[in-house]
């Protein structure tokens, strides 16, 4: 199970949304056996969270006919509906039962993911579970657990982000549902979710988070393009661009502050100069970035990241998601936007191992 904004990695010989469930369920069953009670808690918030929101759910269509169904509603699905078709079709993702059945969970969130750096260290912590590999977060389906969680890591030091999500993705295990947290979006918005989670579960590499995250960004930004464009709506493309390039300029602010902190936690200075020119580096973000935002024509749409609190843990789950992204844009620039080629060379990385898969993305400028 995987919580974010997530090859199928299913075993061979056993299919089924029933099967899948057993395999998922004994894996992590034995998995418990060698843990302790954090583990057994963790898993079981997990295993019942999934399966409590699994038991919920509603095919589209049904939704879409019921005379009950609210009008705005009965329209974002019939747009989800489209976007999945035009996912298979155009941007060469799975065809499966994904986002063919929907979920209100009367809440703003699916879960909350926590993630937690040292305070002097932008590498950020990571945990091991079964079929995803080690990731750079736990995810949580209650918040209260999540903050309860957060707070323990923060007791020992560690610098911590929780951040709602509103996507969900079983890679593929599962016939994941739309969600209240994913529909109540604008449409390039709801698209992008979609693609995002179809891309993972189209390919996956346990253990290495940034590839993955990249691969998905990648498919997320091209499908919205293609999307807007298919659309022949050239406004809501425009306000992409200029939404996208409001992005570009926050992650190159995400970038240089993560270049002067590196530098500070690698010179040679006692902790706690460390620590006063951490704080430094990080009124100089907040700085920068209300300058940028005083030529956005009043858009506000980063304040509350930044309103949230500025430390390690949030630039490690920024970087997560986008540090490999160049790279892969320049692969698919290089395939002449051919979906399916990118998609063969993207294959050929995930086969390598970390460390090589690591250079070539190097190599490709990331």
């Amino acid at each position: 199970m995987r919580h974010s904004t997530l090859s199928d990695g299913r075993p061979a010989g056993v299919t089924g949304p029933v099967a899948r469930a057993r395999r998922t369920s004994l894996a992590v069953v034995a998995l418990l056996t060698l843990g302790g009670c954090a583990t057994l808690d963790y898993y079981a918030q997990s295993i019942g969270g999934h399966m409590a929101l699994m038991s919920k759910r509603v095919p589209v269509e049904r939704v879409i006919r019921d005379p009950s169904t609210p009008a705005s509603l009965r329209d974002r699905l019939s747009v989800a509906l489209e976007v999945r078709e035009f996912a298979h079709r155009e941007l060469d993702l799975p065809n499966n039962q994904s986002y063919r059945s929907y979920v209100d969970l009367v809440r703003p969130f699916v879960s909350w993911t926590v993630v937690a750096a040292p305070e002097l260290s932008l590498a950020p912590k990571t945990w091991c579970f079964p079929v995803v590999g080690c990731v750079a977060y736990r995810g949580y389906f209650d918040e209260a657990a999540a903050w309860r969680f957060a707070g323990s890591l923060q007791e020992q030091g560690y610098d911590v982000h929780v951040a709602g999500v509103r996507a969900y993705s079983t890679l593929g295990w599962f016939d994941d549902p739309l969600l209240n947290t994913m529909v109540a979006q604008p449409d390039h918005r709801l698209a992008g979710v979609i693609f995002h989670e179809l891309a993972h579960q189209r390919l996956y590499v346990p253990g290495d988070s940034a590839f993955n995250e990249a691969y998905a960004m990648v498919i997320e930004r091209e499908g919205i393009r293609r999307w807007l464009a298919a659309a022949g709506d050239p406004e809501a493309l425009r306000r992409y661009r200029e939404d996208a390039e409001r992005r570009e300029q926050f992650l190159a602010l995400v970038r240089d502050t993560r270049k002067s902190l590196e530098a500070i936690y690698a010179a040679e200075l006692d902790d706690d100069e460390k620590r006063r020119r951490k704080f430094r580096a990080f009124e100089r973000m907040r700085a920068d970035y209300r300058a940028l935002r005083a030529g956005w024509n009043g858009y506000s749409g980063y304040d509350a990241w930044f309103d949230s609190g500025l430390n390690n843990a949030k630039l490690a789950l920024v970087a997560t998601y986008n540090a490999w992204v160049p790279a892969l844009e320049r692969l698919l620039g290089r395939e002449g936007a051919d979906l399916r080629a990118f998609n063969a060379a993207c294959e050929k990385l995930a086969g390598m191992d970390k460390q090589a898969r690591t250079a070539a993305l190097e190599k490709l400028g990331g």
